[in-house]
């Protein structure tokens, strides 16, 4: 059956949309990490929606499994196929249709395989910006962002992917278009379905293109970067800061000193933006847009003045220009590279209320490293949007490999157990994917995953799309 469908699915997608070559597959059968690695019958490539939806209407017939992917730069497995090789990966990177920009609008229409800087690019030379960024924006493509909810450094201010989505364009696991790209600004049609869509991690549709929220350009901004003594004082600063500066304030994220020096030892050339060390840093930014005039120089002194004043700080600068401002933006985004430079390491991207992170950080590392001799726990992120990555870097010496399918994942389990108790989410902005469905399974709530697997079978009863991936099993199958 599977070479009926794959000369169907040729004589569909031509040979620009299907590819059988191993060696053109091979990049796309692992995932970003290098945990998972896949095997599929066939790469295909659709470059419209009706292509899209034809094949997806093959794939059915045939009872072919489906793997969506963007620019698979995923934390979580979640667009890595299983080893059956019996699905295909759905690649929408030949959609790449930025459809139409409307400042006066402040909207955008594109297609799901459109890259996130090349996004950003193309809306700021409108004069507009689209206020969602993150480290893998070369790579990372909507379609994606939009499948897991993306987040970022913007979150602060302008809320994850979900609230940058107006309009939404997906294929179902029939084939069916669900086409709900006009936006309309009041809508009581019953459910908003395309909400539904936004974070399902292509196992409830296919995302092919979406109407984008935008905002105003930005005249100006400065980057801060604050010592404080602890990552409670990082929570009183931010506070502070969100009383002086208002809508000015867009990100905020802290960094421990120790993990600060990891990146300062990694990175050739840099160097801390303070003179002395401190047990935690911030990195500030505040910005203005076109249209409103604010003194972002005084606004910035006045509100470190202020925080001097009542204790709040132990030292700060203020980026002298944007170059600056982007080496302090470096120094954060290094974390992760120099963290890989000194072994293995297991990495949870958590949440808990805003109010409660500090505590929850001041806690969970202690219990951790002494539970884990030789482990070192670190914490770093949005602290303003009460979600942090919690890492823990196992001891000198050890087989990575062995470390993280033994301890690793031990470890992992002991601090998801510690995000519940304290009310919080295992998955904060990367998702759930394959990485830690099982973990959902057995720390979801059991009513959100009994309508989890309704939604799931009601809009894909075959189970085609993305098995495997985010919808828990249910209990005593082999299916959500």
């Amino acid at each position: 059956m599977s070479e009926t469908f794959l000369t169907e699915a040729e004589a569909l997608l031509g040979p620009r949309g299907l590819t059988r070559d191993p060696e053109l597959m091979e990049p796309w059968l692992t995932d970003w990490r290098g945990r998972f690695t896949g095997a599929a019958l066939a790469l295909a490539s659709p470059a419209s929606t009706a292509d899209v939806s034809a094949l997806v209407k093959l794939c059915a017939a045939h009872a072919i499994a489906i793997v969506p992917q963007g620019g698979n730069s995923g934390m979580c497995g979640g667009a890595t196929p299983d080893e059956s090789g019996k699905a295909i990966i759905l690649s929408l990177r030949r959609m790449h249709a930025i459809r139409s920009i409307d400042p006066d609008a402040r909207q955008a229409l594109c297609e799901a395989g459109v890259i996130l800087q090349t996004f950003h690019e193309a809306v700021e030379a409108t004069g507009m910006r689209f206020p969602l960024t993150l480290g893998g924006k070369g790579s990372a493509t909507i379609g994606g962002l939009i499948s897991t909810n993306a987040g970022g450094t913007q979150v602060l201010r302008h809320g994850s992917m979900r609230a940058q989505v107006l309009g939404l364009e997906a294929v179902l696991a029939d084939g069916s278009i669900f086409s709900a790209l006009t936006p309309l600004k009041k809508d009581n049609r019953g459910f908003d379905l395309k909400q539904l869509l936004i974070g399902s991690e292509g196992t409830l549709g296919i995302v092919t293109a979406a109407t984008l929220q935008l905002s105003p350009g930005l005249a100006d901004r400065l980057v801060l970067w604050a010592g404080v003594p602890s990552i409670t004082g990082a929570r009183a600063l931010l506070l502070h800061c969100q009383a002086i500066a208002g809508d000015a304030l867009e990100g905020f994220e802290v960094v421990a000193q120790s993990t600060l020096e990891d990146v300062i030892d990694h990175l050739p050339g840099s160097r801390s933006p303070l003179a002395g060390k401190h047990g935690w840093h911030a990195l500030i930014e505040i910005v203005a847009e076109k249209g409103k005039p604010t003194d972002l120089q005084q606004l910035a002194e006045t509100m470190l003045t202020s925080a001097f004043e009542k204790g709040l700080l132990e030292d700060a600068v203020i980026s002298a220009n944007e170059a600056q401002a982007e080496a302090f933006w470096l120094l954060r985004d290094s974390i992760a590279p120099a963290e890989r430079a000194k072994g293995p390491a297991v990495q949870h991207d958590i949440s808990v209320a805003v109010e409660k992170m500090p505590d929850f950080v001041e806690a969970a590392v202690p219990v951790i490293e002494a539970a884990w001799p030789g482990t070192e726990a670190i914490a770093f992120g949005h602290l303003g949007d009460g979600n942090v990555h919690f890492h823990v870097i196992a001891p000198p010496g050890v087989d990575p490999r062995t470390w993280q399918e033994g301890d690793g994942k031990k470890i992992s389990a002991q601090v998801y157990d510690l995000v519940t108790q304290w009310g919080g989410s295992i998955s904060a902005e990367h998702g759930i994917g394959q990485l830690k469905r099982d973990e959902l399974e057995r720390l979801g709530d059991p009513v959100s995953l009994a309508m989890m697997r309704a939604v799931k079978h009601a809009l894909d009863p075959a189970g085609i799309l993305n098995p495997g991936k985010l919808v828990p099993l249910a209990p005593g199958s082999d299916t959500p």
